[in-house]
């Protein structure tokens, strides 16, 4: 029973952080530079850019 709750704990923590970072990354604006890159990528790999 302890370590079920244990777990629980843990995830609940590691969730908050996660949400925490998205909503600096949004506040930061750092969308437009994330989707930038990852387009960039795409159109290299797939060989058009």
């Amino acid at each position: 029973m302890k370590k079920e709750m244990s777990k629980f704990i843990i995830c609940g923590i590691i969730i908050c952080v996660a949400v925490f970072l998205i909503i600096e990354g949004i506040a930061r604006d750092e969308v437009t530079t994330v989707f930038n890159k990852s387009a960039n990528i795409c159109m290299e790999c797939i060989g058009i850019g």
